[in-house]
């Protein structure tokens, strides 16, 4: 590959990912809707289904709509809920009592931008001119002609962008007062999208700026202080306005007269959100999954801020035919639509901001009309700097190759055997490369490596040690899977403790036998995956497999028993909330059992042939045998990985909320790196005593959820780590804390968003070696030079 294309890919790609950013509104029809009324329902697109159907919840209950039928967009208002077929052919819509009714079906005139205000229903068509059809309370809501954009119902009214946007917004309905003195209102003003909610609407301007107008009654129109352009996506409710930040898609919410609307700030990053009237909901980023917020949703429904719906994941837009020609289609597009359609990426609404029309505000004295607009600056802007930075990239792989001599065949060989040691400042905002490791450190991670390929034995396969058990042998050695027995879940089933014939104590992982189709074949996939690997795996930090059974539907898995059980009941349980409850309430003894799982994970990297990523590292997964030896478990999701770092693999995103790689989530390409976020979680965990997803009131259990990693990781940077530490363990020594901090900053590299930044498992173990050892000693302190950090 010439230099000239690496530029040009590198340019390429850098204005592709500035490109994207989110563009969905409340009021008009998304993948997520809100019906509220005599009962509230949350309804979602399926995502990686054949057919992507709908599914709702509803006081507490799940159940499944038109499962054989599959929806683009839905949309909710009192009492009902609606959803357009894929295609557009058809409009379905839903009573309380879910008897369906159809409203609209043409093979020819399609519809699109589904919106529901209260009890009507909007949606524009694919007539000439782009008109917008209503049903139900008709009067006020005829046919508008005029070449819609987008629109927005709120109570009684409907909003829309008109295509030429001559006008601010064209509002209509059965209030017609309000929806006159709103569009009035709008009228200087050119917009670049429109949402409406019970009485008032808001839309981002050609400039960028948020402007909301109509009641005030509750502060629901007094935009806080923002950036041009840093707004992506609106949702009304009755009397609070919510809005998705176009950075981070964090939300932040005002309005609600002094509730829990009031300058209410969710730091999760969300693909779309939508408000019913009391409460909002938003479709997260890392799982898809729902959660809702705000009074009425507390009052409503008795659940806490920030509950996670039970939806299966939801599609993030809906799944089209159609090529994606202007912004781009997700990377998951073709697993998330299961093979049919592509999901598009929203286009960033500065994209679509043009130069001022005549009836926008005046420019400043100064400002010229005949310059160009803020964004084309902008982008020639950008386009001239990564340009520069491509070119420069291109420079230095032809000097790279010349001096390498890789371009001509001679290639030099350097040593490779000690790690590039990333330096930190003290307050852990800057890093290098620059910086000599010390010699005493190297000795010890060299001399430590050399033990490790020693003792970690070898990979080969050992199925003949595994014992097959019969099914009765089993039943009998739990009491017939009695409750009593039960003792947690693995990733295909659940797991009882039991004493077999011969007195040894075991565990042993039941499949479910209740499962449908599809999960049954999961989990054979999880039950010969875990069968395969431990078969050939034998080593001190995981977890031994005893034996099997396979007898018609029924798999079971017989693992040596652990005592101490998961590291996550330690930390989390209610009854380990007392000091002296645990063993595991010493930083030597935390650090111990890190060093103890990343020496586990380090095997599975290194040393078995081939590789093998785990997929799942989590503290319950991370059990404690009887002399509290951390062991790693459950690899039910467990892949062979490449046979070097640099490597990687496809693969579906597997794992569990907190601890799943934000890489691999979003590219669907797992490598080793992704077991190394899991274990910096894991070891953020030891340190905070916190979950990998908590609330912020963690005493009562309820508040917004919070992710740990955004939790722990600025105050390791800051230098307020000892604020952020477990309160259950006293405070640590001067020894301690100097391995305590070195525990921290390799857990804060192991976090990093970008793989290759992170360490590896073999520097991992090399620091945790050495936290371990300054608990017994205090050899001067530690500084953040001496972390062994390999990034890629």
């Amino acid at each position: 590959m010439t230099t000239l294309t690496i530029g040009v890919i590198y340019v390429a790609g850098i204005l592709f990912s500035v490109v994207y950013t989110v563009y969905g509104l409340g009021g008009s029809a998304t993948t997520v809707s809100v019906s509220y009324g005599a009962t509230v329902s949350i309804c979602g697109i399926v995502a990686g289904q054949p057919t992507q159907h709908i599914q709702c919840w509803r006081n507490g209950q799940l159940f499944d709509v038109y499962s054989d039928i599959s929806f683009e967009s839905i949309a909710g208002g009192r009492d009902l809920f609606c959803g357009i077929r894929s295609g557009g052919s058809s409009l379905v819509c839903w009573s309380p009592d879910l008897i369906p009714k159809r409203l609209y079906y043409n093979e020819t005139v399609t519809l699109s931008k589904l919106a529901i205000g209260d009890s009507q229903i909007c949606s524009i068509t694919n007539r000439t001119g782009s008109n917008v059809d209503c049903w139900r309370d008709r009067e006020g809501f005829s046919t508008q002609n005029g070449r819609f954009q987008s629109i927005s119902s709120g109570l009684g009214f409907t909003c829309g962008i008109q295509a030429n946007n001559t006008y601010g917004i064209i509002c209509f309905g059965t209030n017609s007062e309000l929806a006159s003195s709103i569009q009035s209102e709008f009228i200087n003003f050119r917009m670049l999208n429109v949402a409406v909610g019970g009485n008032h609407a808001c839309g981002v301007n050609s400039t960028g700026f948020l402007i909301c107008r109509g009641n005030n009654d509750y502060r629901q129109i007094e935009v806080p202080n923002h950036q041009p352009f840093e707004f992506s996506a609106l949702a009304l409710g009755l009397n609070h306005t919510c809005a998705l930040r176009r950075l981070n898609n964090s939300v932040i919410c005002w309005g609600g007269g002094g509730g829990i609307m009031s300058d209410y700030e969710l730091d999760i990053s969300f693909e779309s959100i939508v408000a019913g009237l009391d409460f909002t909901c938003g479709l997260t980023t890392n799982n898809l999954s729902v959660i809702c917020w705000g009074e009425g949703w507390v009052r409503n429904g008795s659940f806490p801020l920030g509950f996670e719906l039970p939806l299966r994941s939801i599609l993030p837009g809906p799944c089209v035919q159609s090529g994606c020609v202007h912004c781009g289609m997700y990377t998951q597009s073709d697993t998330l639509c299961s093979g049919s359609g592509s999901i598009c990426k929203p286009c960033d609404l500065d994209s679509l901001s043009s130069p001022v029309s005549p009836l926008s505000p005046p420019l400043p004295p100064n400002a010229s009309r005949s310059s160009p607009s803020r964004p084309l600056r902008r982008g020639l802007l950008a386009f001239a700097i990564v340009g520069s930075i491509g070119i420069f990239a291109g420079v230095c792989t032809v000097v790279y190759c010349w001096w390498t001599g890789v371009c001509c065949g001679n290639k030099k060989i350097h040593n490779s055997v000690q790690p590039t040691i990333t330096n930190t400042t003290h307050n852990g905002s800057q890093f290098s490369n620059s910086s000599p490791v010390s010699r005493s450190s190297t000795i010890r991670r060299q001399a430590s490596r050399a033990f490790r390929r020693q003792r970690s034995g070898t990979s080969s396969k050992h199925a003949d040690r595994e014992e097959e058990f019969t099914f009765a042998d089993l039943a009998l050695a739990t009491n017939n899977f009695s409750h009593e027995n039960k003792i947690g879940a693995g990733s295909f089933g659940v797991v009882y403790k039991g004493k077999l014939l011969d007195g040894r104590e075991v565990a042993i992982k039941r499949g479910e036998t209740s499962q449908k189709a599809k999960k049954f074949q999961e989990k054979e996939s999880a039950f010969d995956s875990e069968l395969a690997f431990l078969s050939r795996l034998h080593h001190k930090h995981l977890v031994r497999l005893v034996g099997y059974c396979e007898e018609r539907e029924e798999k079971l898995l017989v693992y040596e028993y652990m005592k101490n059980g998961a590291l996550y009941d330690h930390l989390h349980d209610k009854k380990n909330v007392d000091k002296n409850s645990s063993l595991l309430n010493s930083w030597k003894m935390r650090i111990k059992i890190a060093l103890d799982a990343a020496r586990g994970i380090e095997y599975l990297h290194n040393y078995a042939v081939p590789p093998i990523i785990h997929r799942d590292i989590k503290s319950s997964n991370i059990l404690l045998d009887t002399n509290w030896v951390a062991r790693v478990s459950d690899f039910g999701l467990s892949l062979m990985g490449p046979e070097s770092e640099s490597e990687h693999r496809p693969a579906k995103a597997a794992g569990t909320v907190g601890y799943i790689d934000p890489e691999y989530y979003g590219l669907n390409v797992v490598t080793a790196k992704s077991d190394v976020y899991g274990l910096g979680v894991v070891m953020l965990e030891l340190l905070t005593g916190k979950r990998a997803i908590f609330k912020s009131n963690d005493d009562t259990n309820d508040g917004a959820p919070i992710s740990l990693v955004d939790y722990a990781v600025p105050a390791i940077i800051s230098g307020e780590l000892t604020n952020a530490l477990d309160k259950r363990v006293r405070p640590p020594e001067v020894n301690e804390a100097e391995a305590v901090e070195l525990m921290a900053y390799t857990a804060m590299h192991c976090v990093k968003l970008e793989g290759r930044e992170r360490p590896t498992m073999t520097d991992i173990v090399a620091n945790l070696e050495r936290a371990l050892s300054l608990c017994d000693d205090s050899h001067g302190s530690i500084s953040s030079d001496q972390i062994s950090i390999i990034s890629e």
